[in-house]
């Protein structure tokens, strides 16, 4: 193939119809990254690639990198001349991998170097160039179109959904090797196994996207479009999805549109001026994370916050996006003080053009990919966050729990001989449950920042805060709502996490934490296997107290019901080390019911107390049923029961 003379400038060149600018000047483009960044091409017969970036008010832009020695000028796009402020060229022989920066000459005679916006590739931090890699002609090859073509039933609001949170730096590291972390082929494997060996049916991975400091853990985020390159290139993470997929696990991204990284070879101060970001640091600096906030009033902005959202579902098979801090974009007074923000024009706190970003977002999701979810982590009570957009809500699938999550980990945290003069707190949650389409989480913020590990929140001795663990997780997973628990929970990693240690796997050795993961494997299992557990999560129907008013015993006792009357489970928890002995519950229905978990079995690291598995009722009335059992209740455990009928 023939080339251009080196020096020769940049050839005229375009992705971008008239109508592609329209739609990007709208403000409802969707699918940017098909038309701005970097794209192979083959123009006069030379192969080369094509580059696009939107910077309306820089003097001048060109293309620097590896092909050119990294010398302005040489490769200079050129202006559109319909005034959207877009850079275009071709330069021959770029190839593949090839690492870039646009060379921005400001109004005010500064050389900016950026990273562009639309990579889908970059160099390994602390390098902070972008890397020439078109997906339009990566060479992976998909194998989960079994998974793809049925993941409908496995993300609906009926299905059971447990939620996996990873981060991909810390879940395992290489002994030997300075304990780096797992490359995305490498952990593949390893994730897929213990996956499967938990019963989780998800994993939602904390940010991808490129990031270049790693302990921000990808909250702090410049590569929009790019996988981090920490663990490999574009095709591996594929590879990693792909392979989660075929084993029949769901993936969720975790993705970042409230704030973005303030480093100078990213979106701040783009052209010279704030071009992603408000001018005001009162609506466009955070003064909790020390970042920049998206001026979702700008139609540019967000035509590009949804092109990356729709990218990751597109590209790379995501099954949903988890969307960081809405509350954060939600309210023009988050984390500030008085004088500090500047009000709406209704003269509220309400940030109504990220309102209607949210909106717009998840529609063209739900849209484009109607067998994916979108999961808001939404802290306030902010209504209708999990309902469509023409009944007034935000149109988010379901949305984080957090009230739950801080009552119930509150409650657990007192003392048993305590938690009577708390009852309200675990009984709290159900009076709101169905308010929205919740997820319970217990996440990575809960074991972070001085909070310690779960473990470490529960009282008593070793075994009693083991008991109290494998506790909170039977009420947790039996409590109307999806689940989440984030890795090192699942085993009762005694450590607070560290973003840059591997997990405690070493502790599995001892049969407590073995006996933790063992529960968690089974409640996953009973989970998806009982309808009724599931199916009316986001239902009042699907929930009945049998009595919730035991607070001088610490028990709790309800059902969880499916579509039919033989498809109950009754759920009793006792938050004491005291066993009951004779404890009388109602039923609905007459006969044996079959005890199919107990969180005390010898098993899970329990005294190995409960009823042999199986109870028969009597005619012996009880909280407004004609018929009763009769039941042992393990010291801080949680049973549950289902009708033999119909075996």
């Amino acid at each position: 193939m023939s080339t251009l003379p080196a020096m020769r400038a940049v050839r005229p060149y375009s992705r971008l119809s008239e109508h592609d600018v329209y739609l990007f000047r709208e403000g409802s483009h969707a699918h940017l990254q098909h038309k701005l960044g970097a794209h192979r091409a083959e123009v006069d017969g030379y192969t080369g690639v094509s580059f696009a970036v939107w910077a309306p008010n820089a003097q001048a832009v060109s293309v620097i990198g590896d092909f050119n020695h990294w010398r302005d000028g040489r490769h200079a796009l050129v202006r559109r001349e319909d005034g959207a402020g877009l850079w275009e060229g071709f330069v021959a022989d770029v190839a593949q991998g090839d690492a870039y920066k646009y060379a921005i000459r400001t109004h005010d005679g500064r050389l900016l170097e950026k990273a562009d916006p639309f990579a889908t590739f970059a160099e390994v931090p602390p390098r902070s160039a972008s890397r020439v890699w078109d997906l339009d002609h990566a060479d992976y090859r998909w194998g989960d179109a079994a998974w793809m073509s049925r993941r409908r039933e496995s993300n609906r609001l009926d299905a059971p959904i447990a939620i996996y949170e990873v981060h991909l730096g810390s879940w395992r590291r290489v002994p030997g090797e300075g304990y780096r972390s797992l490359s995305y082929r490498e952990i593949a494997p390893l994730l897929v196994e213990h996956v499967l060996a938990t019963g989780f049916t998800h994993v939602e991975l904390l940010p991808v996207m490129e990031h270049p400091f790693f302990g921000s853990w990808g909250y702090q985020t410049t590569g929009y479009f790019a996988p981090s390159a920490r663990f490999g290139n574009p095709d591996d993470f594929m590879f990693l999805i792909d392979t989660l997929h075929q084993a029949g696990i769901g993936v969720i991204l975790d993705w970042v549109p409230s704030h973005f990284a303030t480093d100078g070879h990213g979106l701040i101060d783009f052209d010279g001026t704030s071009l992603f970001e408000h001018r005001d640091p009162r609506q466009g600096f955070h003064p909790e994370w020390g970042s920049a906030i998206f001026n979702y009033g700008r139609n540019e902005v967000r035509a590009f916050l949804l092109s990356s959202a729709l990218f990751w579902l597109d590209r790379y098979h995501a099954d949903g996006l988890r969307i960081d801090a809405v509350a954060s974009m939600l309210y023009l007074d988050y984390a500030r003080g008085d004088g500090d923000w500047i009000p709406n024009r209704y003269g509220g706190r309400e940030n109504l053009e990220a309102v209607a970003f949210l909106r717009q977002l998840n529609t063209a999701v739900y849209r484009h990919h109607p067998d994916t979810q979108t999961y808001a982590e939404e802290s306030t009570a902010w209504p209708m966050v999990s309902r469509p957009t023409y009944t007034g809500g935000l149109g988010f699938g379901m949305k984080w729990n957090l009230g739950w999550m801080h009552d119930t980990l509150g409650y657990f945290q007192q003392d048993p001989v305590h938690r009577k003069y708390h009852h309200g707190r675990i009984t709290f949650g159900i009076w709101y449950a169905f308010h929205e389409n919740f997820v319970l989480p217990l996440s990575h913020d809960e074991v972070v920042h001085g909070k310690g590990a779960l473990i470490g929140k529960m009282p008593g001795d070793e075994w009693q805060q083991f008991a109290n663990l494998r506790l909170l997780y039977g009420f947790m997973w039996a409590h109307p709502g999806k689940k989440l628990l984030f890795m090192g929970g699942e085993f009762g990693q005694r450590r607070e996490w560290q973003h840059d240690e591997s997990l405690e796997w070493q502790v599995l050795q001892y049969p407590f934490h073995a006996g933790v993961q063992r529960w968690i494997g089974d409640l996953n299992r009973c989970y998806r296997a009982h309808a009724a557990l599931h199916t009316q999560d986001f239902s009042a129907d699907g929930f009945a107290w049998v009595d919730c008013h035991d607070a001088d015993q610490s028990v709790l006792c309800f059902l969880r019901r499916g579509g039919s009357q033989t498809e109950q489970v009754l759920v009793l928890c006792n938050f004491t080390p005291v066993v009951r002995a004779d404890y009388r519950v109602g039923v609905p229905l007459s006969g044996d019911w079959l005890e199919i978990l107990n969180s005390d079995a010898l098993d899970y690291g329990g005294s190995g107390l409960g009823n042999r598995g199986r109870v028969t009722t009597v005619p012996v009335a009880a909280h407004g049923h004609a018929q009763s059992l009769s039941l042992t209740l393990p010291p801080l455990s949680v049973l549950l029961l289902r009708p033999a009928a119909g075996d």
